[in-house]
């Protein structure tokens, strides 16, 4: 189980480091974006991604 949650680490940085890398102009864009944002909309982006995150992961077993 430790393996599998390291890997999703992994894979998780790496995603989130793509957009940064490839394109600092519309990260930072959409950093600005985000920190404009309301508290109730950050909770519900982070309740869509954790909805979905757990609906994958469902799949994926």
């Amino acid at each position: 189980m430790g393996e599998l949650l390291l890997g999703a680490l992994a894979l998780m940085l790496v995603f989130e480091g793509l957009l940064p890398f490839l394109s600092p102009r519309t990260w930072r864009s959409a950093f600005e974006r985000a920190t404009r944002m309301s508290d109730g909309q950050i909770r519900f982006f982070g309740f869509l991604s954790i909805v979905i995150g757990l609906l994958l992961v469902l799949m994926w077993r």
